[in-house]
């Protein structure tokens, strides 16, 4: 049975054109996360799922293997992440590989660190009752103390009932911090819900998270790359 890598990179990306090939900290945004996979010693297979000929020569390049094409009609704004690695793993299965264990990594996530990926794999392997294990981090302020403005532009409590409460003594929150997503072939093929009890978290310090969905969050994440660099934050 074996463990693969599959790193989502289709080519319409709106907000950021074509960021999976864009440079980023001097190599295309996709060379981190398939150094990534490699450097982490865990997959038989490093694998690319795309839509975009230009991507899958570059990820081709750059040591990752293409063995299909993704449907079209799994390569617009409304695809969900399960479907992809569905189809994946799949196609892989039906071209004889028998895939026991996956891991999605996305392909704008140059702060993911195989340390962590190795974190996945055994967090997952300990519990069988599980389907995932995926990246997590904190929230850096109490989302109960979240605010929204009103129609007519005045400030609003999201949550009313904590307008009063010492930020201490609300419970810590996490968000998905959008690098990686280990589950069992199983798991993926059935489309068992990601968000949910069936899955373990990976807790990754606030300082290797970053989105990057628009020019803002890309050039804050290259100010974010550039020092972590110069302090040794970020490798093996």
């Amino acid at each position: 049975m074996s463990t693969v890598a599959i790193i989502p990179a289709r080519g319409g990306s709106k907000r950021i054109p074509r960021k999976n090939v864009k440079p980023f900290h001097g190599k295309p945004m996709l060379a981190y996360s398939i150094a990534a996979a490699k450097a982490s010693g865990l997959f038989d297979r490093v694998v690319l799922s795309t839509d975009d000929d230009e991507i899958m020569v570059l990820a081709r390049e750059l040591g990752a293997e293409v063995p299909f094409t993704r449907p079209a009609k799994l390569a617009d704004d409304h695809t969900t992440t399960v479907a992809v690695i569905q189809h994946a793993v799949q196609a892989l299965q039906e071209a004889g590989e028998p895939v026991s264990m996956a891991c999605c990594i996305y392909s704008t996530a140059p702060f993911v660190q195989p340390r962590y990926l190795r974190e996945g794999l055994e967090i997952l392997s300990t519990r069988p009752d599980k389907s995932y294990a995926f990246s997590v981090t904190t929230f850096s302020f109490p989302v109960q103390r979240a605010i929204r403005l009103d129609h007519a532009g005045c400030i609003d409590a999201l949550y009313p009932q904590y307008r009063n409460t010492r930020s201490q003594d609300l419970d810590e929150t996490y968000h998905d911090a959008g690098q990686f997503y280990w589950g069992r072939a199983e798991a993926w093929l059935r489309g068992d819900i990601l968000f949910s009890a069936a899955a373990l978290p990976v807790v990754l310090p606030r300082y290797l998270v970053q989105d990057i969905d628009t020019p803002e969050d890309w050039h804050r994440a290259e100010l974010m790359y550039s020092a972590l660099l110069q302090n040794g934050d970020i490798g093996a």
